[in-house]
């Protein structure tokens, strides 16, 4: 950002949004076309130093960075009959935001005008002519060759769901001994149980190569849920083995377990209590679960492929050939088997799938 838009950034008067998750939101008019003004708002991103997330034909996300290099407000622009609405998200857990959307949508619409007024009328028509080519990949040039396709196995199920199940065992049992130590913290260990089973779920999937995302969700499902159950049988285990108690079943064992119910900082908020705290066990996890699933997926799906293949395989959908006509195309390159073929692809989905994770509030 330049010494202007710091000076103007800093003399904006701020309106406060006080919510669960505060926003701003504003409207300007503008006599641009829907085939430029989006590129003309990146150019406005760019020119603030905020990163694009996304982008189609009548809107742009970006995101800004503040200290810490961490995100601090999602800004949205979409155009619609001759409008451009700018709203500012913020993306913390603050329900105050002392102003800062405002700030960011503000800023936007001077830094967008002045962008804006930086064309006249020859250079947005060049600006449209570059734009339809860029969209339509007419300045992509075909190569000649593309690198061959490394040798891999077949997807194997088995090793995800093999090693998922001793993982949330092992993970359980580490989570008994800590919490008849005294030493568990609600809501910490959940993140780690997460962490942990995502990190090992990406790893199980780049060892099967198995990427069927449906499998791997009800999988990370499985796994959570065997985590806490065998967390509680063997806290079970444990107290029976440490203690000269008469033996009792596991079923028993709850029963006390319910009726003791959960004490917070001496007072016992009783079964209800404890239900509600293995519920939120299950959602916080999941949830993180889930994210570190996606992420790891998508970034195996896009690793495995060269970007060249890729390029040259998008290319050709762009210009609107079939499935079939493309596979056509990759076996000409090389790229004979279906397999490798559906990693392309694979590659693909994954591209927008990065994207919509990188959208994510």
């Amino acid at each position: 950002m330049n010494e202007d838009l710091k000076q103007y950034e800093a003399s904006i008067k701020k309106k406060h949004s006080v919510n669960w998750t505060p926003k701003f939101e504003e409207e300007i008019k503008t006599g641009l076309n829907k085939t430029v003004i989006i590129p003309i708002v990146n150019k406005t991103f760019e020119k603030l130093g905020w990163d694009i997330v996304y982008h189609d034909e009548r809107n742009a996300e970006a995101k800004r960075k503040g200290d810490w290099n961490r995100w601090t407000e999602k800004i949205n622009v979409s155009f619609e009959n001759g409008k451009l609405t700018v709203k500012s998200i913020s993306l913390g857990n603050e329900i105050w935001d002392n102003g800062r959307n405002s700030k960011r949508v503000k800023l936007f619409i001077h830094a967008f005008q002045q962008t804006e007024n930086e064309f006249d009328h020859e250079t947005l028509a060049e600006l449209e002519k570059e734009i339809e080519k860029a969209n339509n990949w007419d300045d992509y040039i075909i190569p000649e060759n593309l690198p061959k396709p490394k040798s891999r196995k077949k997807p194997q199920i088995w090793i995800p769901v093999v090693g998922g199940l001793i993982t949330a065992l092992i993970v359980g049992a580490i989570v008994a001994f800590l919490s008849v130590k005294g030493i568990y913290i609600i809501g910490v260990f959940e993140v780690v149980v997460a962490i942990i089973l995502g990190y090992v779920l990406t790893q199980l999937i780049k060892l099967s190569n198995y990427t069927f995302y449906d499998h791997l969700h009800y999988l990370l499902i499985a796994m959570i849920v065997i985590t806490y159950v065998s967390n509680q049988y063997f806290q079970y285990q444990i107290i029976l083995n440490e203690n000269n108690f008469q033996s009792f079943s596991f079923w028993e064992f709850l029963q006390v377990r319910f009726n003791a119910g959960l004490t917070i900082k001496n007072t016992n908020t009783g079964w209800i209590g404890l239900l509600i705290s293995w519920i939120v066990q299950l959602v916080i996890t999941y949830f993180i679960g889930v994210l570190r699933l996606a992420s790891g997926l998508t970034a195996y799906q896009l690793e495995r492929i060269p970007p060249e293949v890729v390029d040259f395989a998008y290319y050709h959908f762009v210009k609107e050939k079939t499935e079939h006509q493309v596979r056509s195309e990759l076996s000409k390159m090389g790229w004979t088997d279906t397999q490798d073929q559906d990693e392309v692809f694979e590659s693909i989905g994954a591209i927008a799938g990065a994207t919509e994770l990188n959208r994510m509030e």
